[in-house]
């Protein structure tokens, strides 16, 4: 497929991402995506999100865990 942002052409892949499912933070690894190969954008297509939320949504391996930092952005314009 072609990347809509670039044009660049996409190739399928197996890639890290950070997924929200009610309220929480997960980070799944090995999760197919189309990936462009000029400019990084990834695609993901609906049956694999919906895989995604189905596997978290039952019992499942926790791989690690990590702590992360949540802050608010509120910067000025000087």
């Amino acid at each position: 497929m072609k990347c809509e942002f670039c044009g660049g052409d996409t190739r399928l892949k197996r890639v890290k991402r950070q997924h929200w499912l009610n309220g929480k933070l997960y980070i799944v690894e090995n999760m197919e995506a189309e990936v462009c190969a000029e400019c990084g954008e990834r695609y993901y297509h609906a049956k694999t999100l919906d895989a995604v939320d189905a596997f978290l949504s039952k019992q499942h391996t926790v791989e690690d865990r990590l702590s992360v930092e949540v802050v608010s952005f509120n910067q000025v314009a000087a």
